[in-house]
């Protein structure tokens, strides 16, 4: 992989006018190819992995909420960075998932060519399917390069994006407590 983004790389310099055998620019194929491979990791990253038999027998059945986990990924139409905080929470039905495994299932989606919408539903599906919970809610806030550096140029736009199962889908309260909660 590394030497196909090398290559294209070097094809771009040439495309936008600069010599890729300039002295500054002779090693940016090399550290832009390694960039893309610790962008883009999440597509080598193994769930299975990142779990680690972390899911533990407990009968709580209070919400539990993880948030302001920070987030990097990459816009699949542009290749621009987005970032932002992801908020997630769960109402365990017997099962709980060790607390580093939730910013670790985020990364893994989002280190992947993205649109906000679906890292969204990749997250709340994924909880929902190894902890089968009473619900599981996300809400995403990005800011997207995208959007601020080309095309309409809005500096101080966010993205926010919610995905709501379960519980939180179909009882009110419950959501309500959960959007009250991030909002602290």
């Amino acid at each position: 992989m590394s030497e196909q983004i090398e290559a294209a790389v070097t094809t771009i310099l040439s495309a936008v006018g600069e010599d890729p055998q300039r002295e500054g620019l002779l090693r940016t194929p090399h550290r832009v190819a390694k960039a893309y491979e610790f962008l883009t990791k999440g597509y080598r990253t193994d769930l299975e992995t990142i779990v680690n038999n972390a899911i533990f027998h407990e009968e709580c059945n209070e919400m539990v909420v993880i948030r302001n986990i920070e987030f990097y990924s990459l816009c699949e139409h542009h290749m621009l960075p987005f970032y932002g905080k992801a908020h997630v929470a769960y109402l365990p039905k017997g099962r709980i998932i060790g607390l580093s495994k939730v910013p670790r299932i985020v990364d893994m989606y989002a280190r992947r060519l993205q649109v906000q919408e679906r890292l969204t539903n990749q997250i709340a599906n994924t909880i929902d399917e190894i902890l089968k919970p009473y619900g599981v809610a996300v809400v995403m806030e990005g800011k997207h390069l995208c959007m601020m550096m080309r095309g309409v140029e809005k500096q101080n736009s966010f993205v926010t994006s919610s995905a709501m199962l379960g519980t939180f889908k179909d009882e009110r309260a419950t959501r309500m407590e959960f959007l009250n909660l991030i909002q602290t």
